[in-house]
């Protein structure tokens, strides 16, 4: 038995294309509302080829509705109906756009988007490089692009992460970055800037054991290397370099304060030495090199001041990096950046996922590599049809807060659709295709709308000449049909008998190709957490590659090949 929406239901879908054309000045989109919808209702998500239609009709009503009687009358009607709405993208309204960035100076601001580069980029990595981005444009300043790439121990470097990464950076900016550095390449800076603190007095190589120096720390008492004379720090910092001291023998550490309150600020560690030769960087340029390494507190805070940042938007997890690096900044008499903080942001079906973890995975097999549809990757995104003004769009609208937040894909997805609906050519694909000849039909072709609300994309011709059309198996459970934008049709015996151009009753609305216009091809999706090609027949078309597409009746997706659709979203 079909199901239908009770009254409830039926008003919700109204009250929302009403808020939607609220927001658009009368210019609903009906993939805009379905995101919402599914976002709020995800019991309706079953219910998608009945809900999808029924939103239309009602997206079309609100936006005429807005022509004839203007949006205050919409606004009326909401604030009698559901005020809650109404409320709700008042809200959303106000705080449109990001914060202002404080003490900020037109054409000043430097800013710095700071991966590390051991994979390339992923769906969290998007938020730092969009806001970063987003200010530098508005304050026509400049975006660093720098890699972070330091630790070659826990998180080593992928040789081909920096070039992905800047590729990627630069489709999700819209620009290129001003400035890019390579920390591994600028080690020598680090070096002299080790130097000054060791002649200061506010640096000293340490040769306590880790186990040692933590008892120092948590008792709040001075480590005995404290006491060593600006020679013998400047003496062992040369036996670090030149291999007198293996990894774990020494660090050098900023000298703090050790009844400091919060125990990591007390004589944080600033370098440490690697094993370069049993493990060495994999830039070709740098491999064994170097022996000693910056941590990245120490790295970080003295290129953001060489680079003269002037501000620094990182999550709240990194507050104690700002509070060590403000420490070291004293000490050199610098200015410490204005510094904004970021609360974690959770997508609900991606769960946990880090770097590290994915580039595992992918080398063990369990992923078809960095644009493996099922990973929250820049390139899985990008290769399924997600636009970078979509993910602009996304995280500016979440702007830059501490408190954490879960959020729906849905929430991706309708921007995404804001972005594409519009002028996405719609395209059938028959999936478990059956073969219908009709009846009664004297054309030689059916001329159909590209889209049914831009004109300009112009019209699909769909060839008739072996009276041959292709349905889906599963609609045959209805013997009345109608083939959209084209007739009604009553189905008997693997015939189409015509019946009339215009609608005769409330008989199922269907996509549909014929045989002279459609080709063999597949539809790739994610099913229950796998990479599925599904089968059919896909309207033929001249489409290019990665145009995205609305797939009649299935969701967005975009052109992969002349025979293949990647599936986007609903």
């Amino acid at each position: 038995m079909d199901w239908t929406p009770d009254l409830e239901t039926e008003n919700m879908l109204w009250h929302m294309a009403i808020q939607n054309a609220i927001e658009y000045s009368g210019k609903a989109s009906p993939g805009s509302v379905i995101g919402r919808v599914m976002s709020v209702r995800q019991d309706l998500r079953q219910h998608g080829k009945i809900i999808s239609p029924l939103i239309a009709q009602k997206v079309a009503s609100a936006n005429k509705l807005a022509m004839d009687q203007g949006l205050d009358h919409l606004r009326n009607i909401l604030q009698s109906e559901a005020p809650e709405l109404l409320q709700q993208r008042e809200k959303q309204a106000r705080r449109t756009g990001l914060p202002e960035l404080a003490n900020a100076e037109k054409g000043k601001v430097v800013l710095r988007f700071a991966p590390n580069p051991n994979g390339p980029l992923s769906f969290g990595h998007a938020r730092g490089i969009i806001i970063n981005g987003e200010y530098a444009k508005e304050y026509d300043g400049e975006l660093i692009l720098r890699f972070d790439d330091t630790d070659t121990s826990k998180k080593p470097p992928l040789v081909k992460a920096y070039d992905l990464i800047q590729q990627e950076a630069e489709w999700l900016l819209g620009f290129s970055p001003h400035r890019i550095i390579i920390a591994s390449d600028r080690i020598a800076e680090y070096y002299s800037h080790v130097e000054l603190m060791l002649e200061g007095g506010f640096g000293y190589v340490c040769k306590c054991s880790a186990e040692q120096f933590r008892e120092y720390r948590v008792g709040m008492t001075d480590c005995p290397c404290r006491s060593y004379s600006t020679v013998d720090n400047l003496e062992f910092w040369q036996d670090m370099l030149d291999g007198t001291y293996q990894p774990g023998d020494a660090v050098v550490r900023v000298r703090t304060d050790m009844t400091l309150r919060n125990p990591a600020l007390r004589d944080w560690p600033a370098l440490r030495i690697q094993d370069t030769e049993a493990n060495p960087h994999p830039r070709a340029t740098v491999g064994s090199k170097y022996r000693v390494w910056p941590l990245l507190d120490f790295q970080s805070a003295i290129e953001d001041h060489l680079q003269g940042v002037t501000h620094i938007i990182r999550g709240k997890d990194l507050m104690d990096s700002t509070r060590k690096q403000k420490l070291l900044y004293e000490h050199f008499g610098w200015d410490y950046p204005e510094t904004m903080y970021w609360g974690r942001v959770k997508v609900h079906e991606w769960g946990g996922f880090s770097t590290s973890q994915m580039r595992k995975d992918i080398e063990a097999g369990l992923f078809e590599g960095w644009s493996d549809p099922r990973l929250p990757t820049i390139a899985s995104l990008s290769g399924s049809g997600i636009q970078a003004s979509a993910l602009r769009n996304f995280w500016t609208e979440l702007g830059v807060t501490q408190k954490d937040i879960a959020v729906p894909l849905a929430t991706l997805y309708s921007h995404n659709i804001k972005i594409i609906d519009d002028d996405a050519p719609r395209i059938a694909f028959i999936r478990d295709p059956v073969a219908l000849t009709l009846v009664g039909v004297n054309e030689s072709f059916v001329e159909i709308p590209t889209h049914p609300n831009t004109s300009n994309l112009g019209t699909r011709k769909i060839d008739l000449q072996n009276s041959v059309v292709f349905v889906e198996r599963e609609d045959l459970q209805h013997h009345k049909l109608r083939l959209k934008e084209f007739g009604d049709f009553d189905i008997k015996d693997n015939q189409a008998h015509f019946v009339a151009k215009e609608r005769t009753d409330k008989r199922k609305i269907i996509h549909w190709t014929s045989k002279d216009s459609s080709v063999d091809a597949s539809l790739q999706r994610v099913i229950d957490g796998e990479i599925c090609l599904l089968k059919g027949k896909l309207e033929e078309h001249q489409l290019p590659s990665n145009t995205p597409v609305q797939i009649e009746r299935i969701g967005y997706g975009i052109i992969a090949a002349h025979d293949k659709i990647i599936f986007t979203h609903d």
